[in-house]
């Protein structure tokens, strides 16, 4: 997001507010302990562990994890999200997969900057599905624009229901076929016309 912050409706709210509000966010949902542990269920193994551990050195933290007890199930792993806030010059960091409860907020020069990145990273290392919010419809048709071109299917401003996999809600579309970590997919016209991909855009109906 832009380093000199965004207008909202409550006014200017500078890069550091956004990052404390999303935490804030985040902190609120999982406030009650017996409600987080179902939303965010139980670590894999202890790769992810590790990444968190090191992904904590990585920036200014917005929020850090912590631990959480599950009442049936004591033996089980489970962690809270971690957010880092990071800057454009990062990008051997956050244009590397960070699996698990991790999150970045990153400060770039300008929303443009932001869509480049995003752009960047489809085409360099792939992805099954992006999202964008913004009040600014002009912002909204740049990055269809950037998801079109680069093959990858778009969420946009999705604030009530969203599938945990939100890209295989697209009518069965998992992946495009168009980018390198989406190079097939479930539902697509390949049987007819291997040289066409479909990439599709969503948002709320109004």
């Amino acid at each position: 997001m832009p380093k000199d912050g965004i207008d909202t409706a409550e006014g200017h709210l500078s890069f550091d507010d956004v990052a404390s509000v999303l935490a804030r966010g985040v902190e609120s949902l999982l406030a009650d302990d017996a409600r987080a542990v179902e939303v965010l269920g139980a670590v894999a193994n202890d790769g992810v562990l590790r990444r968190l551990e090191a992904a904590r050195s990585l920036g200014d933290i917005a929020l850090d994890t912590r631990t959480i007890a599950h009442a049936q199930f004591p033996d089980a792993t489970i962690r809270t999200p971690l957010i880092v806030k990071l800057g454009k010059t990062d990008r051997a960091t956050y244009l590397n997969e960070w699996f698990g409860p991790i999150a970045f907020v990153i400060a770039t020069d300008s929303t443009a900057e932001s869509l480049a990145i995003a752009r960047d990273a489809v085409i360099g290392h792939g992805a099954l599905t992006m999202s964008v919010y913004s009040t600014s419809d002009d912002v909204i048709a740049q990055a269809i624009e950037v998801a079109e071109d680069v093959g990858v299917a778009l969420s946009i401003n999705l604030t009530s229901g969203v599938f945990v996999n939100q890209s295989a809600a697209f009518s069965d579309f998992h992946g495009t076929g168009a980018n390198p970590a989406a190079n097939a997919a479930l539902t697509d016209a390949a049987y007819v016309a291997n040289r066409f991909r479909v990439v599709q855009h969503r948002a709320h109906i109004q």
